[in-house]
């Protein structure tokens, strides 16, 4: 349900992004790729750009094209450089470089945020959560976290319950909304990619290796890739706004531990 269409992959070039791409062409669909570093495999339809800020951002979108059928905001980073630079890539880039693209996006097309069982505090953060994605455009980050209180060393959490908030929204947004697009999230646990390690070192082991033990393992990107396509096809035209928590049961064990069932 995704052969013939256009997908816009940020994070090509390694983890997630990688092998949904390598999946999507395997499907017949045509993936435009977007990152920082070349992809191993040489392609025509790769951009190197940075989203980390507005004039990046300006400069991938004036290489797109006019009309694709779905973006797929796959990039991110760990929080190792700290919570300014990751909120840039992981939410306020990442937010800003939706916005810019969405009017190109098809009717019934799709954006697809990765975000992560990182962001389970969404709800218990929700005051914060709602100031910080109430900043309009691509704000003065420092200044935004000093405002709400925000740590050096909270940023990869942090971004990603502003995600979470913010795919809720933005599915009832005008710009999405009005022109049939849905804005759906997809929540990893623990997967076997190359900055597992450095989320090691931002969670802390006892963390990371109590989240593998729920679950039996660590996903894989192949794990992950085919749901993020699910969520970019037809198949899923009436989910919009969701999270799935695509994490072999983490959230679930979780919640029981957290709500007491």
């Amino acid at each position: 349900m995704i052969f013939g269409k256009t997908l816009v992959v940020t994070g090509v070039s390694s983890g997630i992004g990688a092998r949904t791409a390598e999946l999507a062409v395997s499907l017949g669909a045509d993936v435009i790729g977007i990152d920082m570093k070349e992809p191993a495999i040489a392609s025509s339809n790769f951009i190197k750009g940075d989203l980390s800020n507005p004039a990046g951002i300006e400069a991938v979108v004036r290489q797109l094209p006019k009309r694709f059928d779905a973006l797929l905001n796959i990039a991110g980073i760990s929080g190792k450089v700290g919570t300014e630079a990751t909120l840039a890539i992981n939410f306020y880039g990442l937010r800003a470089f939706t916005e810019a693209v969405a009017p190109r996006i098809r009717e019934g097309g799709a954006v697809v945020n990765v975000a992560s069982i990182a962001g389970y505090g969404w709800r218990a953060n929700l005051e914060r959560a709602k100031a910080m994605v109430a900043e309009k455009g691509f704000p003065d980050i420092k200044a935004v976290m000093a405002k709400n209180g925000v740590s050096n060393e909270e940023g990869y959490p942090l971004s990603k319950e502003l995600l979470l908030l913010w795919t809720q929204k933005a599915a009832h947004e005008p710009l999405f909304k009005e022109h049939g697009v849905r804005v759906n999230a997809v929540s990893p646990g623990p997967v076997e990619t190359q900055i597992l390690k450095e989320f090691r070192s931002v969670l802390g082991d006892e963390k990371v290796d109590s989240d593998i033990s729920r679950v039996g393992r660590a996903a894989t990107a192949s794990d992950i890739a085919p749901v993020i396509l699910f969520l970019a096809s037809d198949g899923a035209r009436w989910i919009n706004g969701a999270n799935i928590a695509n994490d072999g049961g983490l959230e679930a064990s979780i919640n029981a531990d957290v709500l007491g069932f």
